[in-house]
């Protein structure tokens, strides 16, 4: 075969592939085998009628129609090798140029690639600090909120209370019915529909109703939100004043985190420190990853990024079914189409999704980072624990014995994809704040820490036990 390679502007190879005709005639004859075995032909047995037979009943250009699939089925591999085409989607036969001699042309996309320019000069220190006193505190309320009671009260709202409300509003997208607030006195950036917005129910009484006026910011995470004014119709339902549990070792007790105040504290300071660090280095590292970028280069075909967007509304797809909810009624909540969606939400979370992957899956390969069997089984044995507690049960797998050992796979291959994610970032981190080692320097540190524990337990498997020792020494000393 002779082979052209031309890769075009779209990451897309062009294969144009000249077949030697008596290659090409093979495969015709096989083609006119098969399609005597199929039809009949007057004084033939099935698929013992000769060429030209076949030809005179069916005509040269449905052998030729078969022949070409059997040559691409067949020898499609072989091409791909020998024009050193490495696929990133299913090619196509984008045409038949001509059969005198037999010319085919393929586009190929080709497999997405990355450069990550010169990432080892990015330089971004590391400056987290843990929690002060008063998030603790704050935490310490909120578990305290969490064991509660109310109680229904008919006078004004204070602070403290659990207050239902009623929200509309004409102006923007803003309703719901029953929405329980909370009046606290610290204020919350998770706060509905914004952070204050319970305060300003403080003097309102049950059956009450008041217009509040907000004005959004540009930047507000819902895009129909963004830099608008709302006028929101706000009426009281119902107050409930909060009785808050007392501070003390039964307090503890009761949540199940120690037997005493202190230990409580010690746990829930711990668990602030774990979310602080965590918040910090989503952040950290969505930053880090975002200045790498900027002098990475990519290349990829559109096919690539549209299979990233289906995810994308699968995942949609799968947390709505949560909500009781489907794409449909979402998009008609949103005011928008699938199409509007596709193009001006799912697309550029694909784009951003994708190109990380790319990344990371770069900086793997480059810098030599792997998995250990003892951190893959710790991951594993986590995501199986987490699926259970979320009401997961294995023996009622679909399935059976099969779908179990499919699912148990899927869970190897997200844990090992997720502890190479954490080693990408980790090593993104070590180059950012100057601590860099080399995959060289990183195998010779563990060829050494290994050597050092081998000679260790050597060491250790020679040494005469204690009591041996002394029951020796104690018959030398009889004799």
């Amino acid at each position: 075969m002779k082979i052209e390679k031309t890769i075009e502007e779209n990451h897309e190879a062009k294969l144009v592939v000249e077949v030697e005709p008596e290659l090409m005639d093979t495969y015709k004859r096989r083609a006119a085998r098969k399609i005597s075995e199929r039809g009949k032909i007057a004084g033939f047995r099935p698929g013992k009628a000769p060429y030209h037979m076949v030809v005179l009943n069916y005509g040269e250009q449905a052998i030729v129609e078969q022949a070409i699939d059997f040559f691409i089925d067949a020898e499609y591999s072989n091409i791909l090798k020998e024009a050193d085409v490495e696929p990133g989607a299913s090619g196509r036969l984008e045409n038949i140029e001509s059969l005198d001699p037999p010319k085919l042309i393929f586009k190929v996309p080709l497999a997405p690639t990355v450069d990550l320019g010169d990432y080892h000069s990015i330089r971004m220190p590391y400056e987290w600090t843990g929690p002060a006193d008063g998030e603790v505190d704050a935490a310490m309320d909120e578990l305290r909120q969490m064991y509660a009671t109310t109680e229904t009260v008919e006078r004004e709202v204070q602070e403290g209370d659990y207050v239902l409300v009623d929200v509309d509003s004409e102006t923007v997208e803003l309703k719901r019915t029953g929405f329980a607030a909370v009046v606290r006195k610290e204020d919350r950036e998770t706060e509905w529909p914004f952070t204050g917005f319970a305060k300003q129910l403080v003097g309102m009484k049950p059956g009450e109703t008041k217009t509040i006026t907000h004005e959004f910011p540009a930047d507000h995470d819902l895009e129909e939100l963004k830099g608008k004014s709302a006028e929101m119709t706000v009426t009281v339902k119902t107050v409930r004043a909060v009785t808050l549990p007392e501070l003390d070792d039964e307090f503890a007790k009761t949540v199940g985190a120690g037997e005493t105040l202190d230990a409580l504290r010690e746990s829930v300071a711990k668990d602030v420190e774990s979310r602080s660090q965590a918040n910090y280095d989503d952040k950290y590292f969505v930053d880090l990853v975002e200045k790498i970028k900027e002098g990475a280069t990519f290349k990829y075909h559109q096919t690539a990024l549209d299979h990233e967007g289906e995810h994308v509304l699968e995942d949609l797809t799968h947390r709505l079914s949560h909500q009781g909810m489907d794409l449909e009624t979402y998009f008609k909540l949103q005011n928008t189409t699938r199409e509007k969606f596709i193009e001006e939400e799912a697309k550029p979370v694909a784009q951003k999704r994708f190109e990380r992957s790319l990344m990371l899956d770069e900086i793997v390969r480059k810098e030599e980072l792997e998995v250990d069997n003892e951190s893959l089984d710790n991951e594993f044995n986590q995501t199986l624990n987490a699926l259970a507690m979320q009401g997961m049960d294995f023996g009622k797998v679909r399935g059976g014995k099969k779908g179990q050992q499919q699912l148990a796979q899927a869970v190897a291959m997200e844990s090992a994809n997720r502890l190479l994610t954490r080693r990408a970032l980790d090593m993104l981190k070590s180059i950012a704040v100057g601590e860099y080692k080399s995959p060289e320097e990183r195998k010779s540190e563990a060829a050494a820490k290994k050597a050092e524990e081998d000679a260790k337990a050597a060491e250790a498997e020679t040494a005469v036990p204690s009591n041996e020792a002394g029951s020796s020494s104690e018959a030398e000393t009889k004799s």
